[in-house]
């Protein structure tokens, strides 16, 4: 293969795989926005809907990674804060208060590993 050639097609597979890996993240994203909005109707709020969920997933994280780095030099205390940012988050985004957002936001962690450990036992055969 000419090396001209060469080149091209590792720039190409890399933005290939570039693009792959932003898709994976979108849909990460969305599954998760589902749980959060499935949590969130549970626990009655009225007006969430996936964009939403959207919003909060992906502004939320951002914001608590944000705030867990820069209080890295105070170990457990920035998980506490950053989590407590992720449910303000929620909290804006969905216009509810504090205890529904934070049940919103541990239903979908419930919702999620239920449904992941389900996936994992039927590909396995166990269920």
């Amino acid at each position: 293969m000419d090396p001209a050639n060469a080149h091209s097609f590792g720039i190409a597979l890399m933005g290939l795989s570039l693009g792959a890996a932003i898709l994976v993240w979108i849909v990460a994203f969305l599954i998760a926005a589902f749980f959060l909005y499935l949590g969130a109707k549970m626990v009655g709020i009225h007006n969430a809907t996936v964009g939403k969920s959207f919003i909060a997933i992906v502004g939320g994280g951002i914001l608590a990674a944000i705030t867990a780095a820069v209080l890295f030099f105070l170990p457990g205390i920035n998980v506490i804060v950053a989590l407590i940012v992720y449910i303000w988050v929620v909290k804006a985004v969905f216009d509810t208060g504090w205890l529904r957002a934070f049940v919103a936001l541990l239903l979908a962690g419930i919702i999620e590993v239920v449904v992941y450990g389900t996936a994992v036992l039927l590909v396995r055969g166990l269920v």
